[in-house]
């Protein structure tokens, strides 16, 4: 487990939501807006911050930042339907994957494979809930079939997943870096690169 103090938590929490601020609004990447981070901040909410009241907190904070974004700000509301609040179930799976995977976090090449193996996996979950949900229950669809659950995901999990491993793969590089540094400097409140006695 990663042995954050309570200040780290909270300054990682604060950047995360940061990120879905000036992220999330968007819904599309674009040459003026960056691809939505909101799946990486989930998973990274597992792996870093240990309050689960902030993951309730996050997914309100989501749908208001959805709700302005829609009637302030001109984005299309298509995908606002009934579909809608399988993002939840998406969002505590993508949570679970990252405490999941902070409890055998380590900086090693073993550790890198696993990160990518539980990012994977959580990324298809969230992509079948979200993606099937959306076709099967938002009505948008008059007969959704399965071959035509196939064709979407095919369209949109390689995207999904390319934005989620950009986000990780920064946060990753930056937490390595952060560790060299507290290593090298012998802090010995926290390092971020070693594990919890149980």
């Amino acid at each position: 487990m990663l042995n954050l103090t309570r200040r780290q938590q909270i300054a990682i929490g604060f950047v995360l939501v940061l990120m879905m601020l000036l992220t999330r609004s968007h819904h599309w990447a674009s040459i003026h807006s960056l691809p939505d981070a909101s799946w990486a901040i989930f998973f990274l909410l597992g792996v870093y911050v240990r309050a689960l009241w902030v993951v309730p907190a996050l997914i309100a904070a989501s749908v208001v930042i959805d709700y302005v974004a829609i009637t302030w700000g001109g984005v299309s509301d298509f995908c606002v339907s009934p579909a809608y609040w399988l993002l939840i179930p998406a969002y505590l799976a993508l949570f679970a994957g990252g405490r999941f995977y902070a409890r055998g976090h380590s900086l090693s090449l073993l550790g890198l494979f696993r990160l990518a193996g539980v990012a994977l996996a959580v990324v298809a979950v969230a992509q079948l809930l979200t993606t099937g949900g959306f076709y099967f229950y938002s009505g948008r669809f008059a007969d959704p079939t399965l071959a035509g659950l196939v064709l979407r995901l095919e369209k949109y999990f390689p995207p999904m997943l390319g934005t989620f491993a950009l986000y990780v793969g920064l946060a990753a590089t930056v937490h390595v870096a952060l560790a060299a540094v507290f290593r090298r400097d012998g802090d010995p409140r926290t390092l971020m690169g070693t594990r919890r006695e149980r």
